[in-house]
């Protein structure tokens, strides 16, 4: 194993697992993300194989030993309830409880509401160039591919109810069973108590509601498939998985599912549990309501690199993911970039920046910032990144738009950023008696002050007049100057701001709010 002393996350993951393909003497690393294609791919799924990716990545730093990523679809699973945000519901309502992969298309573009959503899926992830193997749960039951599974959860059977049913309610223990038969006449995955296990003929008997008659099922191939516990402990075992996050919801999952893969014979995959992600009300994101922020609509406002330091940044706590954090999340990626650069070998493995897709062309400005475009678009309620490029140039007085296609991509983020969520939000207030004053004395500053001075210096005048007007707290007067000159409640730090803006400008802006 190669030396790395970073303390970051994926590193401390690949050294545990690492040592694990060591014990078993294995000779390549799996890991798996599922998917549960009842919805479209949202930003959950990115974030789940962006961080099992990330692991990935440290692992092959630290190791020579080949890894594979298996993003497995659960598309046997019965369809329980009709997702909110896809069309035909009507349609779709009549085949609940059918497997995914047995219900029309409600786009009506593929063959399946499955396929539909695999595509999707594997579209989604291709996108963002992430190497995988795409598995299907329908593909490995109907062809085969889990039968020794399915045989080894048959010959288990009394041990698998034995770790179950002391997790369920007394109702639901008279008619639990791992094996979920698919009703030959409804197409239905039947929750169903069976009432009889061949043990010859590896088949299992029931009776059918649908047709008020004891039927059998083959457990193989497709004609029952496992409930879900027994079902990721099964697949865990047969697909040799050594790698698996999860999210906080289903720990209790994860315990069950190991204790069934144990007794296969099996040993649990090393697990990470994550968080989950929040919308702006504090609910759960789900992909069935399509509730909070989707890759798409972020992308829209700020390059990729900010997303996945979002992702990469705290996983084991809740974070609320909504359009308010995208800009410091630009800003703390466009700052660990810059040390990043500037960093040696060792001390890029500290920075998170290491784990994430990387542009090449990567340059910047000195005492430049998201926040700061944020800010000239609001004064200038710019409609375009032309008028923004106009302040750049006459402050960085050398610069050629060619050598900086960063700063283009963000003003163009910025400007759909000002339209969408601060310029429907300004509203200005007229200043108190003693702002007006202040606001006065600034204006004598700025005319007294030279062009040549630095930021440091505007901001420490600002800072000294309200302190002169006795403010009982300072921020008070920050924010007054972002309430009547900006209309909004925060702002930048006024001293780069007003030089990045223009003395002579800022002094007309204050002039025009006074009058």
């Amino acid at each position: 194993m190669n030396e790395i002393n970073s303390k970051l996350w994926p590193f401390l993951e690949a050294k545990k697992l690492i040592k694990r393909i060591d014990e078993n003497k294995k000779k390549e690393c799996i890991f798996q993300t599922g998917y549960g294609p009842s919805g479209l791919p949202h930003i959950g799924t990115f974030g789940e194989v962006l961080r099992t990716s990330m692991v990935i990545k440290a692992f092959k730093q630290l190791s020579d030993i080949p890894t594979k990523l298996f993003v497995f679809s659960d598309d046997m699973d019965g369809l329980r309830k009709v997702p909110l945000n896809i069309p035909n519901q009507t349609i779709i309502g009549k085949h609940l409880e059918k497997p995914l992969s047995s219900i029309p298309d409600p786009f009506e573009k593929y063959s399946s509401f499955a396929e539909h959503n695999n595509m999707k899926l594997k579209d989604f992830l291709e996108h963002f160039n992430f190497e995988f193997e795409f598995k299907s749960s329908t593909d490995h039951y109907k062809n085969g591919k889990f039968n020794s599974g399915l045989e080894a959860i048959f010959d288990n059977y009394e041990k698998v109810l034995n770790i179950i049913l002391p997790t369920l309610g007394n109702e639901r223990r008279q008619t639990y069973s791992p094996f979920l038969p698919i009703c030959k006449t409804t197409g239905k995955v039947l929750q169903v108590k069976i009432d009889k296990l061949d043990t010859q003929k590896k088949k299992i008997e029931f009776h059918n509601p649908f047709t008020n008659k004891t039927e059998s099922s083959s457990i193989f191939n497709g004609e029952c498939k496992l409930q879900w516990k027994v079902d990721w402990a099964m697949r865990w075992n047969v697909l040799n998985i050594d790698y698996e996050m999860n999210g906080k919801d289903l720990i209790e999952s994860f315990v069950l599912s190991s204790k069934i893969n144990r007794v296969l014979g099996g040993k649990p995959p090393n697990n990470f549990t994550y968080e989950l992600f929040l919308d702006e009300n504090g609910e759960k994101i789900s992909k069935s309501i399509g509730n909070g922020i989707s890759v798409e609509d972020w992308l829209k406002f700020s390059p990729q690199e900010s997303l996945e330091l979002f992702m990469f940044q705290n996983p084991s706590r809740a974070k609320r993911l909504y359009f308010d954090v995208i800009p410091k999340m630009t800003d703390d990626y466009l700052k660990l970039r810059k040390d990043y650069e500037m960093q040696n070998s060792e001390e890029k493995y500290q920075n998170p920046v290491w784990f994430i897709n990387k542009t090449d062309n990567y340059k910047f400005l000195e005492n430049f910032s998201f926040n700061m475009i944020l800010n000239l678009a609001n004064v200038c309620n710019a409609e375009s990144p032309e008028i923004l490029w106009g302040f750049i140039e006459n402050y960085y007085k050398d610069i050629k738009r060619i050598d900086f296609p960063l700063i283009h991509e963000l003003l163009n983020y910025g400007v759909q950023y000002y339209n969408e969520f601060v310029l429907p939000n300004k509203k200005y207030r007229k200043p108190n008696e003693i702002e007006i004053t202040g606001f006065r004395k600034i204006i004598e500053e700025l005319k007294k002050i030279d062009e040549n001075c630095q930021p440091e210096d505007i901001q420490t005048k600002i800072y000294q007049i309200g302190m002169d007007l006795k403010f009982e707290n300072l921020r008070d007067w920050f924010s007054a100057f972002y309430q009547v000159v900006l209309g909004q409640d925060q702002g930048p730090r006024l001293g780069s701001f007003i030089k990045f803006y223009g003395i002579e400008k800022t002094i007309n802006l204050l002039e025009e709010r006074l009058s």
